[in-house]
């Protein structure tokens, strides 16, 4: 099939795009990548008057560290970060993430922020931003506005943006030098959606557990944090028995939406088994 008729617009300057987005509203979409909206477009799945591709614009594709933060314009393609764009952990854990986002030609155009607008539960990116509570800067005529993962992602593609508003940075807080990460993910075939992914961060301080974040991924309506995994890692000792509790612990956190890949009580017992997987992997970096 192909798209529904449209306008294209393709703004070089930040500021002209955000004119245009004000001008059209509901009316408009932005082309990043385009991975997900033009296919989307050809089903007629989406049918945008205006479509505001934002290529053409500079400065919004960086990949800069602050004193704190990962600063990622929204225009960074996802094979940028196959290798470590940062010391430490935290471009540990984005390359083992990237590695997994579709198959290459995906990665070669696809966009880190095209992946957080579009709010896929089972997206690598978005769970990753909600692993470390990431937080998302929009743009608009009306100014910019911080907003944290955990308020960003609402439900099934959707998210907290304005139709005016671009996405125009993710800021991630760099990790402790010694934090332990793990990512997993089982899909049926390499390049396929997650049907359950889980990514975890340890912080660890004589031999304990001082923090731990654990993330789950097309499990839901959007990415999730597991409190109760969370909760029965704090201040223990790391074990194969712990992770496996926790496991469980994720397993009862969550309510598994079910379709043809899985039904819920096998996305549950995903959850339970990747969870340790996770874990278990962190110790091994």
């Amino acid at each position: 099939m192909k798209p529904a008729k449209f306008e294209y617009r393709a703004p070089r300057e930040l500021e002209e795009a955000l004119s245009i987005l004000a001008e059209v509203g509901d009316e408009g979409k932005v082309l990043a990548g385009g991975q997900s909206l033009v296919p989307s477009m050809n089903f007629r799945l989406a049918r945008p008057a205006v479509l505001v591709d934002i290529n053409g614009i500079g400065g919004i594709d960086s990949v800069t560290s602050s004193s704190d933060h990962l600063v990622i314009g929204t225009l960074a393609r996802h094979v940028r970060f196959e290798r470590p764009v940062t010391d430490g952990p935290l471009g540990h854990l984005l390359a083992l993430a990237a590695r997994k986002v579709g198959h290459r030609p995906i990665r070669i155009r696809g966009t880190f922020g095209g992946s957080l607008a579009h709010a896929d539960p089972a997206a690598e990116w978005c769970m990753i931003a909600t692993l470390l509570d990431a937080t998302m800067v929009a743009s608009s005529v009306r100014g910019q506005r911080e907003i944290t993962a955990s308020n960003f992602f609402k439900t099934v593609f959707s998210t907290a943006l304005e139709p005016d508003e671009l996405l125009t940075e993710a800021r991630l807080p760099l990790l402790n030098p010694a934090a332990k990460i793990g990512f997993v993910e089982f899909s049926r075939r390499a390049g396929d959606f997650a049907i359950v992914a889980a990514s975890s961060v340890l912080d660890v301080e004589g031999g304990r557990i001082s923090t731990a974040r654990i993330a789950l991924g097309s499990v839901g309506g959007t990415p999730l944090r597991s409190p109760a995994a969370e909760a029965v890692l704090q201040g223990n000792v790391p074990s194969g028995e712990l992770f496996a509790e926790a496991g469980e612990a994720a397993a009862g956190d969550v309510e598994p939406m079910g379709d043809i890949h899985g039904s819920p009580e096998y996305r549950r017992d995903l959850v339970r088994v990747l969870t340790r997987r996770s874990l278990q992997a962190s110790t091994e970096h």
